[in-house]
């Protein structure tokens, strides 16, 4: 079956265009001329019997099919550049590629500093984009390669090869001077807090209705990463990761419980799939989250 399809220069400078919502930047990033672009845009159009692109005021803006196209081709040329580099050698030194990883709010605080100051260290041109999915479109995601790996704790994710980098526990935390900010956190003491919950990280939640406190819970909320104000200005506490605990008292005065009443521990992993085992730059990114995080 023959099926007709532009050619990869044509979804490069289309992917450009898209990004950049201008012809001439387009151009500048693919380092060639600005008619070169505007022929491809010609020979797309054509092809795909839509104006793709409408001169604006603001530039460039895409029609309701180019929008549609975008996200089929920003998979495509990432899987064409994964197949390229399969069979190259990769050299951090002089790569110049985008790594796309899994991560919630709290893996983007614990993991993405340290990470950054490496790869700008041995790494400068290589990129890093964060994405936050829906658990069952990881795994899609992994084996297509839209995104190169995982991190975090993902208890319902199946089908993936991974690696432990540490054990994680929850503490409680609120501000310092919390009129409960010095006492024992026993048993009772927890049950006479008032509470926030995060939706994103259900089991602190369930956490909490097993202590038999759920009715402590005052505050509902979608990320850990608003919280830092909110916990300095009232007397509220919430359930979190150690790490991200860690992370809250370097940026003020918080007071940080590790109460022995049974909160569960957890393990944080990088995930990815067998197609992309053997990838020389899955592989080293891999082995270099290992070596910053790992146990």
């Amino acid at each position: 079956m023959h099926i007709e399809a532009p050619d990869l220069d044509l979804l490069r400078t289309f992917g450009a265009v898209h990004a950049a919502r201008s012809v001439s930047r387009a151009a500048e990033a693919l380092g060639v001329s600005q008619p070169t672009v505007s022929h491809a845009l010609r020979r797309l159009r054509l092809r795909y019997r839509d104006p793709l692109f409408v001169r604006t005021r603001s530039g460039m803006s895409p029609t309701a099919a180019a929008d549609r196209l975008a996200e089929a081709v920003r998979h495509a040329l990432s899987i064409v550049e994964t197949a390229h580099q399969q069979v190259d050698r990769f050299d951090p030194s002089t790569s110049e590629r985008t790594f796309r990883l899994h991560m919630s709010d709290i893996g983007e605080t614990v993991f993405v500093p340290a990470l950054i100051r490496s790869l700008v260290r041995d790494a400068p041109g290589v990129r890093l984009e964060t994405h936050q999915l829906d658990v069952p479109q990881i795994l899609p995601a992994l084996e297509s390669g839209q995104i190169d790996l995982a991190l975090g704790y993902i208890p319902d994710l199946a089908g993936t090869r991974h690696r432990s980098l540490f054990a994680e526990r929850y503490v409680v935390v609120m501000r310092g001077g919390h009129p409960f900010a010095a006492r024992r956190p026993t048993r009772k003491v927890l049950s006479e807090l008032s509470y926030i919950v995060i939706r994103s990280h259900p089991i602190t939640a369930r956490a909490i209705d097993a202590l038999g406190m759920g009715s402590q819970v005052k505050l509902t909320m979608p990320h850990f990463m608003v919280l830092p104000r909110i916990l300095a200005s009232t007397d509220l506490a919430v359930l979190m990761p150690i790490r991200l605990a860690e992370v809250f008292v370097e940026m003020g005065d918080y007071a940080v419980w590790r109460p022995r009443v049974g909160l569960p521990r957890f393990e944080v992993s990088v995930h990815w799939t067998w197609r992309f085992d053997g990838e020389p730059g899955n592989r080293w990114l891999r082995e270099r989250i290992v070596e910053l995080f790992g146990r």
